[in-house]
């Protein structure tokens, strides 16, 4: 994936594109999340982001370029395809890291607490 790509999929939009954004990504997170879990080395990351993403405090720009990068990693069409086992994720980790040192300075604590609370739960949210 090279940096254009990355930075297309990563435009924060205006709006009404972050709230259609962001009810995707509050109906296939869990379910993605799940599915990828294994696959993915910085889990707590992408959990604390997701919430920082669903946080109506954090800044728009900065929860617009969340919802991009989340809504690219529920999407089931992308650049490759998830249900190529390991490489199938390839695209989206390379997506959300990119999101994620973008922002990370916004991922507060409460994000990660909320995020360790849900992954030392045995039965993820849906």
């Amino acid at each position: 994936m090279d940096d254009v790509k990355i930075g297309e999929i990563l435009l924060p939009g205006d709006e009404k594109t972050q709230e259609r954004q962001e009810e995707k990504v509050r109906s296939r997170f869990w379910p993605t999340f799940k599915k990828a879990a294994r696959q993915i080395p910085f889990s707590r990351d992408l959990v604390a982001a997701y919430y920082c993403a669903t946080d109506r405090e954090t800044p728009f720009r900065v929860r617009g370029i969340l919802l991009a990068a989340l809504g690219y990693f529920v999407l089931p069409i992308d650049v490759v395809p998830d249900i190529l086992a390991v490489v199938g994720f390839t695209d989206d980790i390379a997506v959300l890291t990119t999101a994620i040192a973008l922002i990370n300075r916004h991922i507060k604590d409460r994000h990660y607490d909320e995020a360790d609370r849900v992954l030392a739960d045995d039965a993820l949210p849906t």
